[in-house]
């Protein structure tokens, strides 16, 4: 089997955003894909209005933890994705770079966070068939 193709979300915290893409990439269930994300100043803890849009989905974050994007994150990713544009990174991109634009969910409530969740999903799902097909 070919190794899979590795996904990089990176948002500003790794709260919110970048969450919602690895964890919807991840539920798409593609053996082809594997995803990852991080921030460049993470949060203590994922954005408890982000965990609840994912869990009505059927998605588990209870494991998920933000982490601090490495350089050598942006070297073994085939695709990084930026979930604001021009976020300052470690180092440069090997693979390719997206540049997608969502707004900061940081304060908003769990009703607030469904309609971003969604159109998340909808780029999540076109990126995996872009790169499976």
């Amino acid at each position: 089997m070919t190794k899979p193709k590795s996904i990089l979300f990176i948002c500003k915290h790794n709260a919110g955003r970048s969450q919602l893409g690895a964890h919807l990439l991840t539920h798409l269930d593609d053996e082809r894909l594997a995803a990852m994300s991080a921030g460049i100043a993470p949060a203590d803890a994922i954005n408890p209005a982000i965990a609840s849009s994912l869990a009505e989905l059927g998605i588990d974050t209870t494991a998920a933890k933000p982490r601090l994007v490495t350089p050598e994150d942006l070297q073994d990713a085939d695709v990084v994705v930026l979930m604001k544009p021009g976020l300052p990174l470690p180092g440069p991109v090997r693979g390719e770079l997206v540049e997608w634009s969502f707004p900061d969910p940081a304060n908003w409530e769990a009703d607030e966070v469904r309609g971003l969740r969604d159109d998340v999903a909808a780029h999540v799902r076109a990126l995996a068939a872009r790169l499976t097909a």
